[in-house]
């Protein structure tokens, strides 16, 4: 008789093979066609509301990991929150403005670019941000990213761009924005200035100069003090800026001595000598005290240029390097500006947006500032005004869109004050009052809150939103207002923001303006505004606006270099005009790496694109990998590691199909009251019932990587190496409709109801597969989280068996010994005799009977009264192991002493021909 036809083995189509690439597009055009983002709204629609705010990625270029890495957590947020039973919706944007679309389509055009009208360039800049919002929309969508990709929002759409201008109008209105001439960074290559969040810093090399400025004899009258070879020195690694020299900066509370070296003498701080001993070269040969009324007398000479540098002083100058002076060009530096405003000083600039010199400093006029460094310390030494000359490389500020060198340059901006109307000290208050995941964010923001400089919101290039300023053409006056502000908003709502270029200028500002002067004739200017300003205020144009959603936000999620980023511009705007940032929570991820630990860069060819990685494992993988990672560090990631995460997820499928295949002829009907279960099955409905309080908590928490590691640890051990190695026998041999069999059944039902929504919000396909391959209606992802029966939480019984677990480890532990010797093949061949130490253990052990054995998948247990020389001790047990002499039936394969008591079936156990004898009478 074929008895492999007697049992009850799994049967189901669900593939073991997930052929993820495959499989994955068809879900995808199944969703679409059944408005799978709309259906879940709907199924949440009275449902309090959960917002996260998506933070808009560049439309420039196709998706890259670091995309896919901040997309994913977002989508898993959402659709948690969505178990949960929150409406949460999900508006996914783009930020379609700014420098790098320009470049790319003024490069594509070349030389035609500079003979075209700005609009011309304006309508193709929006051509191509259009284009990539298509194709990154495609992408995010093969992900598995669920989101309203109908209607997203765009900083380039007519009402966005609309709103821009209305919130700037506010701002204005409420007297934060002004103007005015200060230095900013500037980048000469890309001709346009820059706020503090596009500058990105890399060594550079640069000379590192001493030089010394001569004292007037006249205002020098100190006793030991050749007043005719008097000099204060100054260092810097900018000799491009010695041109803009206005003043000499001493600290007000710093020891200055006069240093003689030879003939010479020179002023320097006392605890910087040293320093200076060194770039002279030579040890000192005295030194005379000075004090501060000496060095106010003092009149100082430019050192190549006719005019007086004048001594100031500034609690900004240190002793940290150089002489404990600093030269002062008020308009190429921060802190040379504001002390320089102390004193009077103008803001001079011989430096243009090209970053060549001016004819305010003929002698380079037309010569880059870089190229011009070498060219002052030539004319130092011919000046003979240079003590000392090296090479340095530093850390110094870079464009963060051409990576090239940056300028401190004064010019006309318009500026967003941070310390009006106590912006500063409210923004301080907001922060602390905001949740920051990892908490480590808060002081981090805080930082840059408490010292970041006023926002230069001002851009001089064409893709972006114009800041509607006109001046009067008869006296140059500035009348921008925040009415007339206002009132073009209203013209770019109907019209469109580009009517600033194409309109007349009357009908740009309200009837009836003129200037005091009396002139009713006007210019308009074509300054821009940063495009972080447009991404900034999207929580106004978008969660004021986008039905479902609210102001203020609950999470805003992006990498923490937003910090200085998209969090800082949209957290000035809300505190100004409402008290309060957009935001309640701030979560932020790392960087992605590759498996070295190294930056991804076209340079180095380490960068693997999202499409790659999907094309060979499937989009679940690398959603997979997303949670497996604690993503609030730098992440690592290489076709290794996707390989070792693919590993991990055919385990976790391997489990649903264990699951799947034994409930093929199962329905509710058939389930077991718990009371009814074996301590076996309360024992593993207990675990689960733990572990999904503990995965929603770790969802609740942002912790995907610890829900990752417990469901995997869950499948792996708890239910591989014990529930379903105990259930097998069970399941295939007893008869299909035994109690015990239809007890485990009831068990896998819990497991699948539970387990197939708890990996939903990270396996987002595979849920959905299994979900619907089980003929459940509608989708996995408009469902709750399963509510378990209260009755599973019972640590009476997980005590109990736990004990046994230990044993079954200790067990397993010495079978691989066997096995590895070659004595066994598989674990129903050995009879086992066990010492177990623990009173209490034992008495269970002695109390399952026969069961022991199926429990531990072996031929014999025996319990020893004590241990014995023989034995191998391990953590709860000794155990001592041989080769069973039994038989082995050739239906349920176990080992007997004796089989065949019925001579019709010689091969079997006694329990195997009872079962027979009754599959016969049936």
């Amino acid at each position: 008789m074929d008895y492999s036809k007697t049992v009850n083995l799994p049967a189901t189509d669900f593939p073991m093979k997930a052929d993820l690439p495959r499989r994955e597009p068809a879900m995808l055009k199944q969703w679409d066609k059944e408005k799978i983002y709309q259906q879940i709204l709907e199924s949440r629609r009275d449902a309090e509301l959960y917002v996260l705010h998506d933070g808009p990625p560049y439309a420039n270029g196709h998706i890259h990991l670091g995309h896919a890495l901040n997309k994913t957590l977002k989508d898993i947020i959402v659709k948690h929150k969505t178990m949960m039973g929150f409406k949460a919706p999900y508006v996914p944007g783009w930020d379609c403005h700014g420098l790098p679309i320009e470049h790319n389509v003024t490069r594509e055009l070349g030389n035609k670019a500079e003979s075209l009208p700005k609009e011309e360039i304006r309508k193709r800049c929006r051509e191509y941000a259009e284009k990539f919002v298509t194709i990154q929309m495609e992408e995010f969508r093969r992900l598995g990213v669920f989101g309203d990709f109908e209607n997203p929002y765009k900083t380039m759409s007519l009402n966005y761009e609309a709103t821009i201008v209305e919130v700037f109008g506010k701002i204005l209105g409420e007297g934060y924005v002004y103007r005015s001439k200060k230095p900013i960074y500037w980048c000469p290559f890309d001709v346009t200035a820059l706020a503090e969040a596009e500058v990105e810093y890399g060594n550079h090399t640069s000379p590192s100069i001493y030089v010394k400025f001569r004292v007037e004899p006249s205002s020098a009258a100190i006793p030991g003090v050749d007043a005719d070879n008097l000099y204060v020195v100054i260092w810097t690694t900018t000799p491009w800026t010695l041109p803009a020299n206005l003043a000499v900066c001493f600290h007000p509370d710093f020891r200055y001595a006069a240093v003689r070296f030879g003939e010479e003498y020179y002023v320097a701080a006392e605890a910087l000598i040293p320093q200076l001993e060194s770039a002279v070269g030579k040890r000192k040969d005295g030194e005379i005290g000075l004090s501060r009324q000496n060095i106010e007398a003092f009149t100082v000479h430019h050192p190549f240029i006719k005019r007086e540098s004048k001594v100031i002083f500034g609690k900004h100058v240190t002793l940290e390097q150089g002489t404990g002076i600093v030269h002062t060009a008020p308009g190429h530096g921060h802190e040379d500006y504001i002390v320089g405003r102390e004193y009077g000083l103008d803001v001079f600039c011989p430096v243009d947006e090209r970053g060549r010199f001016t004819d305010d400093f003929k002698e380079m006029k037309g010569v880059s500032v870089f190229d011009a460094n070498d060219k002052i310390v030539d004319l130092l030494k011919e000046k003979k005004a240079l003590i000392h000359s090296e090479k340095i490389e530093h850390s110094y500020p870079h464009c963060w869109r051409c990576k090239n060198p940056l300028i401190y340059r004064a010019t006309e901006q318009w500026f967003f004050s941070i310390d009006h109307s106590n912006l500063r000290k409210r923004g301080i208050e907001n922060v602390n009052t905001t949740e920051w995941i990892p908490s480590w964010g808060r002081s981090r923001f805080l930082g840059m809150v408490e010292t970041r400089p006023d926002w230069c919101l001002s851009r001089q290039r064409s893709w972006g939103v114009p800041i509607p300023s006109f001046r009067c053409a008869q006296c140059g006056e500035n009348l921008m207002s925040a009415e007339s502000v206002k009132f073009f908003a209203q013209v770019a709502r109907k019209k469109g923001i580009d009517s600033w270029y194409t309109g007349r200028i009357e009908d740009l500002i309200p009837e009836g303006t003129a200037c005091r002067c009396g002139g009713d004739s006007f210019v308009r200017e074509y300054d821009i505004l940063d495009v972080w300003f447009d991404s900034g205020v999207s929580h106004f144009a978008v969660l004021d606006v986008w039905k479902d959603l609210r102001w203020p936000s609950d999470l805003y999620l992006e990498g923490s270099d937003q910090h200085r980023g998209w969090f800082q511009s949209s957290f000035w705007p809300a505190v100004a005009l409402r008290g309060r940032p957009p935001y309640k929570t701030v979560l932020t991820h790392g960087f992605v790496l590759d498996e070295e630990g190294k930056a991804m860069s076209k340079l180095t060819g380490n960068v693997i694109p999202p499409d790659e990685i999907i094309k060979v494992y499937g989009a679940d993988i690398l959603r997979l990998w997303v949670s497996s990672e604690d993503y609030r560090n730098d992440v690592r990631i290489g076709m290794q590691m996707m390989k070792q995460i693919a590993d991990s997820y055919r385990k976790i499928r391997n489990t649903f199909k264990f699951i799947i295949g034994n409930l093929y002829d199962f329905t509710k009907a058939d389930a077991c009251p718990y009371e009814e279960l074996s301590d076996i099955d309360k024992w593993i409905l207990h675990k689960l019932y733990a572990l999904s309080a503990r995965i929603i908590e770790h969802y609740e928490k942002f912790e995907f990587h610890l829900v990752y590691r417990k469901i995997l640890n869950f499948c792996a051990v708890e239910l591989s190496s014990v529930y379903f190695d105990v259930s097998k026998d069970i399941l295939y041999v007893e008869p299909a409709d035994s109690k015990k069999r239809r007890a485990n059944q009831t068990v896998l039902a819990e497991m699948l109801e539970s387990l197939t929504r708890l990996v939903a919000p990270i396996l987002s396909f595979t849920a959905e597969e299994i979900w619907r391959f089980n003929k459940n209606p509608g989708s996995i992802h408009r469902e709750h989280y399963y509510l378990l029966d209260g009755r599973f939480n019972n640590p009476e019984i997980e005590a109990r068996v736990e004990r046994l677990v230990g044993i079954k480890k200790d067990v397993l532990k010495a079978l691989e010994l066997l096995r590895k010797d070659k004595i066994i093949k598989s674990s129903l061949e050995a009879e086992i005799t066990l010492y177990v130490p623990d009173k209490s253990a034992k008495n269970i052990i002695q109390d399952m009977g026969s069961e022991i054995t199926r429990f531990l998948q072996v031929a014999k247990v025996a319990l020893a009264p004590e241990k014995t020389p023989d034995m191998r001790d391990y953590e709860n047990s000794s155990v001592r192991i041989q080769k069973t002499r039994g038989k082995k039936c050739a239906r349920c394969w176990n080992y007997f002493d004796a089989i065949g008591a019925d001579p019709h079936h010689p091969e079997l156990c006694g329990r195997c021909t009872d079962i027979i004898h009754t599959m016969k009478h049936e």
